[in-house]
């Protein structure tokens, strides 16, 4: 590609391609080559995470295939390609996506669908997001096949039409329709466990069997069971076996046999076919609204944006649904009311608790000028704001929306247990089959077992059929063994782990980053924004003998308040703090570099650098030690004089934070050593580092450098290094670190190179955030550990006889809300010394 061919005005098309063999940087490389040779195509950028290439290319010299062509003929299949134009994004509710394991057989099976570019689910709201490209299946073919997979869909939207589906009423709906589905099944498997007891101790009932089937069939049939087993024909059909071929499975086949009974006498199974599926939609049920305590984050997040808004239209003063509210908007926000969308204030003062954006309490003055945040409260004065973002751009959206990716993504130790569980459900219907057969076999070398369990096990009787022994164990097997606490180990605890995160201002975007946070060993900051408040202020009036603090300051004040400089402003602003009067001043000059002067109540002032004071004639040597020290201390020092004397010095600083030195320590605690790499000067890098307690500085160092700094600390410590900057200026550095963590400002939170966003600028945020991934991964991996060990330990149990079927369904409902449970402890941790 040449030079001109950059510079060319044709309309370039964005296309993508889908390489599963690109799984290198070698193979990239070959990719890439491969591409370039094409003269429609400008630039290639792969990606070996995803397996994906990104083209832009001239569509009116190359098309699809082309694309194609060049990356096959370099000896890589290619999956899909998305030539570009005309994307649009699909969501499916689907109520029953309720584990990791049912979301992966969704995914399966909206995948095999042409003209899809990306996926995404997140079992927290039941919601699957499917982008397609041009050309790509409708809303109605996306229903087809998650249908087809087993999954009733609720709803479907497509992105950018007006009817949208409340999330809150779909999920009330759904926990409606599982409340009627359990209450169905348990009315009659009540009525059949207060038959089965004296039928089967005391007196038997005359047409026992056919009252008992009966009541059994509209159980297994159609309470739950007829969702049940149609989702599990459809899994079958689609080759993805999810938990629902198991319950089907362990239902069904008692009822039949039940049913031999009246043509050939034997015990009798529809008892626990019925008890199987009222447990199972029991279960169901609680582990909806189970999942709904860890899911609570983005409904507190909705719940908090106002419902409406006073404005002013036409000179009069309306109230209007807050989806009706437009950019330019002026709204009446009265004392105790929610700010209606973000804003700036036009008039009037008060006091605005933004605790939802900063997580603290304290609230903030706002007055003309000022901008506001959407959802949070004014306090105690009325305000008039303009409305500059609404709908989707608001900072409320924004914080809803990277929770929602935090949601829906996946944690790196996800995979393994994703390869094992997508293989779990035909394990486990291997080992009920060989379990079945063995009993029938070889039950009498068995017997020893269950004559063993008799002895403690209530529910073991080793004097019945090999059949019935048979079929116990083989039943025992499917409906004990629960892919679904497998499924819900991760995303539960991502759930409530972003959530609290959000809730404290706190925003991480990926399961990923949750991970490798964990492991930081070096975290780089900036100074500027991130250790410093980022804007000088007055720190020091340091007075010469016959001169008073107020003297100095007042006429430094007087004489700095007709510069535009910013340090003028830090001087002027400190001495207003202080209560001073900023007098007018006449002939008013600046001097390049050197400083300014004027004539104030007739005598000469002069502020600014020694050259200027000794150009005028004047001996500075007298406030040399404290310019020096105050110069080493990294502050900017200005002397001051007042006729032909020095009168002083002022000094200016960006301060430092006051919390910065406190979330070092705890960064160190944490044992996370602190590197400081700045754009500023070496000596107030050092002054800066020395107050706070920092390890490492590296001063004097261009944007550009910065990514050179990461990847030596990198190497020296072992690719666990995170970044803390203001995501724009440090957005190279923040994308090369393991783990980017940008400082947000108030609304400005959709800074896409940070995997974290802190959306105040405190640096104890950084603390709360290693806290927060530390803690939610513990919960991932005790999930696991408890969901493994579960299964590990109850399906061979099950397989040997000592494991009824009604007692193993229960424990594996329990197994599913022991998970959610351990996830929904999380929420009592303590992040940064404070309790969530």
């Amino acid at each position: 590609m040449t030079e001109s061919a950059t510079q060319d005005t044709t309309p370039l098309t964005e296309g993508a391609l889908i390489v599963p063999g690109m799984g290198s940087d070698h193979c990239a490389g070959i990719v890439r080559a491969a591409l370039e040779r094409l003269d429609a195509v400008q630039s290639v950028n792969t990606n070996i995470a995803n397996h994906r290439v990104t083209v832009r290319y001239d569509a009116s010299a190359a098309d699809a295939d082309a694309l194609r062509g060049a990356v096959e003929g370099a000896g890589y299949d290619v999956a899909r390609v998305d030539a570009g134009g005309g994307d649009k994004t699909i969501k499916l509710v689907v109520p029953g996506m309720g584990s990791d394991h049912c979301a992966g057989i969704v995914r399966a099976s909206l995948d095999r669908l042409q003209g899809i570019d990306a996926i995404r689910t997140n079992i927290a709201d039941h919601r699957v997001t499917v982008k397609t490209t041009t050309g790509g299946p409708d809303g109605d073919a996306l229903r087809t096949a998650v249908e087809g997979a087993g999954y009733d869909v609720a709803a479907v939207e497509t992105e950018g039409e007006d009817d949208v589906t409340d999330d809150a009423a779909i999920e009330e709906a759904y926990l409606k329709q599982a409340w009627r589905r359990l209450w169905i099944a348990m009315i009659p498997t009540t009525a059949i466990m207060v038959l089965m007891m004296p039928h089967m101790f005391w007196q038997p009932i005359p047409g026992y069997l056919a009252i008992i089937a009966l009541l059994a069939f509209p159980v297994v049939f159609l309470a739950g069971g007829a969702a049940t087993h149609r989702s599990a024909w459809r899994s079958l059909k689609s080759g993805h076996l999810n938990m629902d071929v198991l319950i089907s499975m362990g239902s069904l086949p008692p009822y039949f046999i039940g049913l031999v009974g009246f043509v050939y006498p034997m015990t009798s199974f529809m008892e626990m076919a019925a008890t199987i599926m009222a447990f199972h939609m029991l279960g169901r049920y609680l582990e909806h609204r189970a999942k709904g305590q860890a899911s609570s984050a983005i409904r507190k997040l909705l719940d908090m944006g106002a419902k409406t808004a006073r404005v002013e239209r036409d000179g009069e003063e309306v109230e209007v649904p807050i989806k009706e509210l437009q950019a330019g908007d002026v709204m009446i926000v009265r004392p105790g009311e929610k700010v209606p969308t973000d804003g700036e204030v036009l008039e009037g003062e008060s006091m605005v608790d933004e605790s939802i954006a900063t997580g603290e309490s304290v609230p903030v003055e706002k007055s003309a000028g000022a901008p506001v945040l959407g959802a949070t409260i004014n306090q105690n004065g009325l305000l008039k704001v303009r409305a500059t973002r609404v709908g989707k751009d608001t900072f409320l959206s924004q914080v809803i929306r990277l929770v929602e990716e935090a949601q829906s993504s996946r944690v790196p130790i996800q995979e393994l247990a994703d390869r094992i569980t997508a293989r779990f459900v035909p394990a486990v219907l291997v080992i009920s089959a060989l379990s079945f057969v063995v009993w029938l076999v070889f039950s009498d070398a068995l017997q020893p077992v269950l004559i063993w369990g008799e002895g403690f096990l209530p529910w073991v009787n080793a004097t019945q059929p090999p059949l019935v022994l048979a079929t116990l164990a083989a039943i025992a097997v499917l409906v004990i063994a629960c892919p679904c606490a497998l499924g819900l180990a991760t995303p539960t605890a991502l759930m409530v782990g972003s959530g609290m995160g959000a809730e404290r201002g706190v925003l991480i975007r990926s399961g990923a980053a949750i991970q490798s946070l964990k492991d930081i060993k070096a975290i780089v900051l900036d100074k500027t924004g991130t250790i410093t408040r980022g804007q000088p202020s007055l720190t020091d009036v340091a007075p010469a003998e016959g001169f008073t603090d107020e003297q100095v300051l007042t006429a430094a004040a007087a004489v700095e308040a007709g510069s535009a400089h910013p340090l003028a402003a830090a001087i002027v602003q400190g001495a207003k703090e202080r209560g001073l009067a900023v007098s007018r001043v006449t002939e008013f000059q600046s001097h390049t570099a050197r400083g300014v002067e004027a004539q104030l109540d007739g005598e000469r002032v002069l502020v600014g650098s020694r050259r200027l004071l000794t150009e005028h004639g004047m001996d500075v040597d007298a406030l040399e030690d404290q310019l020096t020290e105050l110069e080493t201390a990294g502050k900017t020092a200005m002397l001051v004089a007042i006729g032909d004397r020095p009168a002083g010095i002022v000094a200016v600083a960006d301060t430092i934070k006051d919390e910065s030195a406190a979330a070092i320590s705890a960064l160190h605690q944490l044992g996370i050593a602190c590197v400081m790499v700045t754009g500023d000067n070496e000596r107030t890098a050092r002054a800066v580092a020395r107050e706070v307690g920092l390890d490492e500085v590296q001063a004097g160092v261009l944007p550009e450098g910065k990514v050179d700094a990461i990847r030596q600390l990198q190497e020296r410590y072992g690719q666990h290094v995170a970044m803390v900057g203001d995501g724009i200026n440090d957005a190279p550095a923040l994308k090369q670190a393991n783990v980017g963590i940008a400082i947000g400002a108030g609304a400005d939170v959709a800074i896409e190179a940070a995997d974290v966003t802190l959306v105040s600028g405190e640096l104890t945020k950084v603390v709360e955030a290693v806290e927060l991934s530390r803690l939610t991964f513990r919960k991932i991996v005790q999930n696991m550990f408890w969901a493994w060990g579960y299964n590990v330990a109850a399906i061979p149990i099950a397989a040997v006889g000592l494991l009824h079927p009604m007692i193993g369904v229960i424990a594996m409902t329990a197994s599913s809300l022991s998970v959610i449970g351990n996830s929904v402890l999380l929420k009592r941790a303590r992040l940064g010394g404070k309790s969530t």
